[in-house]
């Protein structure tokens, strides 16, 4: 349609108060690990005080910055408005594209912890495989990295290295709550 009544606007994203128009749409990998990852967040925290986001909201950190992660867990209700999430949430998750890669792993991830944003989650399609970070006052220390690790490369480890391989990640924000790496990748094809 050439119509641009019916185009969707740009989306864009202020980063220390400049506005970036966002990537070209996603790759369909991207979308499917985002998706996955949304709904089971959604699914655990169903009937609990801190709700799943999935992408397409607008985070409002402060004036200077204002990102579209690809999910987050916001226990705070209170910060959820009309317009978007207005301050820190809890959790994010930035599933990486190589146009953002930088700003992921840079920029953003410097404002998120700053603004008090417990735990960062960054997902590497290509690798399956989820770095986790923890706010260590202020600032993000890598916790683990989680891989789904391919048949061929289990077949070619020890039985003790296929032992220590880390098949759930825990959610720092309830006791009860752990990722299964294999159903973050579930039904992707890289």
């Amino acid at each position: 349609m050439d119509n641009l009544a019916y185009s969707d606007p740009p989306i864009t994203e202020l980063i220390e108060g400049k506005t970036y128009l966002m990537s070209p749409r996603p790759r369909a990998s991207h979308n499917f690990i985002a998706a996955n990852i949304y709904r089971i967040f959604a699914d655990h925290l169903r009937g609990k005080t801190c709700r799943a986001i999935m992408d397409g909201m607008d985070l409002f950190l402060d004036n200077e910055n204002r990102y579209v992660p690809d999910v987050m867990i916001v226990c705070d209700r209170k910060k959820i408005k009309y317009d978007g999430v207005h301050g820190a949430p809890d959790l994010v998750v930035e599933v990486l594209s190589p146009s953002t890669a930088q700003n992921d792993r840079g920029t953003k991830m410097r404002h998120y912890a700053a603004a008090g944003v417990k735990e960062y989650w960054i997902v590497l399609p290509l690798e399956k495989s989820v770095e986790v970070y923890l706010n260590q006052s202020g600032q993000f220390v890598l916790d683990a990295v989680y891989t789904e690790h391919e048949d061929w490369d289990l077949a070619r480890m020890t039985d003790d290295e296929r032992d220590a391989i880390r098949k759930e990640i825990p959610v720092s924000l309830y006791n009860d709550f752990r990722v299964s790496v294999e159903e973050i990748f579930e039904d992707v094809d890289v």
